[in-house]
């Protein structure tokens, strides 16, 4: 199976200046093809009669070549793949909007994001890889050597530079210590199991809260453009880049302790973005990263051989006894002691949760 691998790379200041470069090529790239796209479906919306043909990533890059280029020779100065896939990236995501999968795409802003894709001559070594037009890139690790990537893409988080690409990855299935187990998820605790395990999450956005209003509120008094302003947006950047990270590693912990020692895993079909919609919960929630969990969950189980059910999300997994199968009527938040009045089961809310959604994994 394929896996993405990423690492960060060891640039100097000139070839920092032309990775910069090639995320602005693709950004305006980006940037003019949604403004033409927009423009084509207001005319389409207007004039019903004589409607232009929505455009592919083909033409868009013919369009590019004949309007763009002339005009800005900047283009000139990196590889020809930055724009390219950017457009690719463009025609896709408009289709996943017309499908109703995925919100129409928004115009980029610099520093926001930034990224591009190459492909062409590429080549990975032990700790360098090579990249069209910049050159041999130094890395901090080791490099899988195994397998030579068709693309890369490049992408910066605060003051750093990440590559990132595909490897081919074999299973592997090691000895399972449990059969099934129900993983109920929360905002108390990250996971509770079918087991009795309790997994608390990292909180990582509320233990930085503070530190980082502290540092918006001084970036905006910092004169737009100047050099205490740019050095305040990278402060806050790196702030944000730990909070992730510290975020994903107890993800990423969890769910690859799971897919290794459950040979069954029974999770619940969470609408997480009706529930982010709930202004009092939304925070909590997104700090906990539930679709990232599940996400991370998808893959490795199919690379330590588990297997992952998925449960309804109209389940009542939280309503109904473990014990005898009764289903409350109500069930506030605020209750965290599961009670059934028909058998008189006491036990904690989110382990009974959990063991209901063990049985209907089974």
């Amino acid at each position: 199976m394929l896996l993405g691998f990423k690492t960060e790379l060891k640039v100097n200041n000139q070839q920092r200046t032309a990775l910069a470069k090639h995320c602005g090529v693709a950004r305006h790239a980006w940037n003019w093809g949604l403004r033409l796209t927009k423009q084509i479906l207001d005319h389409n919306q207007e004039n019903s009669q004589e409607k232009i043909k929505f455009p592919s990533a083909i033409d868009l890059h013919k369009w590019l070549v004949a309007l763009v280029k002339p005009e800005c020779p900047w283009y000139y100065e990196v590889s020809k793949c930055a724009p390219q896939y950017a457009l690719r990236q463009l025609s896709s995501a408009w289709k996943q909007a017309f499908k109703k999968a995925k919100k129409p795409p928004r115009f980029k802003k610099k520093g926001r994001g930034d990224s591009f894709t190459v492909d062409g001559w590429l080549y990975v070594d032990h700790f360098r890889v090579k990249v069209p037009v910049i050159g041999w890139l130094k890395t901090y690790e080791r490099l899988p050597t195994e397998y030579q990537p068709k693309s890369f893409t490049i992408s910066r988080q605060a003051d750093r530079w990440f590559i990132s690409w595909k490897i081919e990855v074999e299973p592997i299935t090691p000895p399972k210590t449990q059969s099934v187990v129900g993983v109920d998820l929360g905002i108390k605790a990250l996971a509770t199991l079918s087991t009795g395990e309790v997994f608390v999450g990292a909180k990582s956005y509320r233990k930085y809260e503070k530190k980082l209003s502290r540092l918006q509120w001084l970036h905006r008094h910092k004169e737009y453009g100047s050099a205490n302003w740019k050095k305040a947006q990278i402060q806050i950047a790196r702030l944000h880049r730990k909070i992730a990270n510290i975020r994903k590693d107890t993800l990423h912990k969890l769910t690859t302790y799971l897919a290794k020692n459950q040979s069954r895993i029974g999770i619940e079909d969470l609408n997480v973005s009706g529930m982010l919609a709930n202004h009092k919960l939304a925070k909590a929630m997104a700090d906990m990263g539930f679709y990232e969990f599940r996400r991370q969950l998808e893959y490795k189980c199919q690379l330590y051989g588990s297997e992952l059910v998925v449960v309804d999300r109209w389940f009542p997994s939280s309503k109904t006894c473990s014990n005898c199968g009764t289903k409350k009527e109500t069930l506030s938040l605020s209750e965290r002691v599961f009670h059934c009045d028909h058998c008189g089961k006491k036990c904690d809310r989110d382990l009974n949760a959990s063991i209901n959604l063990e049985i209907a994994a089974s």
